[in-house]
This record gives C-alpha cells, sequence and structure tokens, in this order.
C-alpha cells in the first residue's frame, strides 16, 4: 500500500497522530480488518512497535480491537472517528481547564507567582518588550493587557480588525469598562462593520477615520504599555503576522499624544449614517 507522505502529513496535523499511527491507521482503513502482523508489513512500520501503535489508537477511538486468536484489529467509519475525536478533545479540553481553575488557591501558582515577582525586580525597564508572532498569539496578548488596564484603553485599527477585536476581546473589554476604564477605538467604519461598530459602541467611544489617511493598528493601556502591529492585515497571513510589545511610558505617552491630535478630529459614530447589512 503506497499513502503519499503528503496525505499522511495531513492526517498527522488534522489527528494529531505521529508518523506510525497515521501509517498503520491508513493501513487497517485498507483492509478493514486485520493482524497486528500484517498491518506491520502493510504500513512498513516495524513488528515491534506495531502493537504500541495499535493500542495508542484504540486509545483515541480510531480502531477497536476484535478479541480471539489471534488478536485482529477492526477499522471504525472515517466520520464516527472525527465524531470521537471531536468528543474527546472536549473532554480533554474540560479537565485541563478544570484542573488550571483549581491552580488558582494553589501553592504551585503562589511558588510561580512569587519567582516571577522576585524575577521582575532585577528587569530594566527597557528589557520589558518582546515580538509577537501570529495573529492569535497578539490577541492573546491583547486580552491580557486589556484584563489589567485600570485607567485607559486605546486601540486604532483597520475595517477588517475592528471585526477581529469584537470577536476575540469583547469579553475583555466588558470586564474593563465595568472597572471604569475609558476605552476609545478607532478604525474605519463602512455598511460592512457597522453593526459590530454599533455592538463596541456599548463598552466605548468609537470614531470612524474612514477620511483619514490613517492606516494603523496598535493599542495603548494605561499611558504604559504598548502593542502595535509591524504588517499590513491585508498583505499577510494571520500566521504571519508580527506584533511588537513595549511596556515604555514615555513611547506610549508619545503615541496616545499623536492619536489625541487625529481623535479630536474623528466622526463619532452616533453621526455615521448608513444601513446596516
Amino acid at each position: 500500500m503506497i499513502i503519499k507522505d503528503e496525505f499522511l502529513s495531513r492526517l498527522r496535523k488534522i489527528f494529531d497522530l505521529n508518523l506510525y499511527e497515521a501509517k498503520v491507521w491508513t493501513a487497517l482503513l485498507s483492509r478493514g480488518v486485520s493482524t497486528a502482523g500484517e498491518l506491520s508489513n502493510i504500513s512498513d512500520v516495524p513488528r515491534s512497535r506495531t502493537y504500541d501503535i495499535l493500542e495508542s489508537l484504540e486509545k483515541k477511538g480510531f480502531v477497536i480491537m476484535r478479541l480471539g486468536k489471534p488478536i485482529k484489529f477492526v477499522a471504525l467509519k472515517p466520520d464516527e472517528v472525527v465524531e470521537r475525536v471531536k468528543r474527546n478533545l472536549v473532554v480533554e479540553a474540560q479537565n485541563k481547564t478544570k484542573r488550571l481553575e483549581q491552580l488558582k488557591n494553589d501553592d504551585v501558582l503562589i511558588e510561580l507567582t512569587s519567582l516571577y515577582t522576585n524575577g521582575v525586580k532585577f528587569i530594566e525597564p527597557s528589557d520589558l518588550s518582546g515580538s509577537l508572532r501570529g495573529r492569535q498569539n497578539v490577541y492573546n496578548h491583547l486580552d491580557m493587557m486589556i484584563r489589567s488596564a485600570e485607567k485607559g484603553i486605546t486601540i486604532v485599527t483597520t475595517h477588517e480588525g475592528l471585526n477581529r477585536k469584537f470577536e476575540a476581546l469583547m469579553p475583555a473589554l466588558e470586564r474593563a469598562k465595568k472597572k471604569g476604564v475609558e476605552i476609545k477605538i478607532l478604525a474605519p467604519i463602512g455598511p460592512e462593520n457597522h453593526k459590530i461598530a454599533k455592538d463596541l459602541a456599548k463598552v466605548a467611544d468609537v470614531r470612524d477615520c474612514s477620511g483619514a489617511s490613517l492606516r494603523g493598528r496598535f493599542t495603548i493601556v494605561d499611558s504604559n504599555q504598548l502593542l502595535f502591529m509591524l504588517l499590513d492585515d491585508k498583505k499577510v497571513h494571520p500566521n504571519y503576522d508580527v506584533g511588537v510589545w513595549l511596556s515604555s511610558e514615555f513611547f506610549s505617552q508619545v503615541l496616545e499624544k499623536m492619536f489625541s491630535d487625529t481623535w479630536s478630529q474623528m466622526t463619532p459614530l452616533s453621526k455615521v449614517k448608513m444601513k446596516d447589512k
């Protein structure tokens, strides 16, 4: 049986399998029912590893072991495997979330916090910076910044970025609003994102910069933390988007002053007239 490497690679990524697991599983699918020895020959996986691989696939819900001599393994329908994998992922995520929630009052977290607090004492302010690769990492960091906000949050984004921030950051922005944090959002607003802008306006002062030449992406929190994007989101794949985070009161305040000069000239959302789509 010849399976293309590209296909095996896709299976490994989709189902979180190692190479041997992908080979043995596809070999079993091609036979329906088979012994470990037969699968070793078909898949070109060492016989000494085949039983371990099949046991792993059984635990993950890919195959069923049929009792008897010799022991045989039965392939499940691929769509059934997908459903089983989905259920297992949900259970695993719930278990991990529960363990992490329990850490809040655990000595482990207290010790980790102590290590971090003591370590930060020796950090120069200029060292509190870093680059973030991948849009998901950027939004994870933005969420952390927003949750730590005590006074103000300034967000400048693009037309598409406004939609993404609503999806990724709305819960954190709502919590910040309840704490009394002042939130300002500046973005181009058109028919496609007008409704989202109105939803964001429930927690922030939202203004339209469609008529300006401004096209940037940055967030300032409490006038001392800044995260800005280096690339045009229309021209970069989300996985390769790059952001830079700085903890610099000087730089943040300079940029915030520039923002304030532009902010006063921008159109409040209440004066933006168009039909929602």
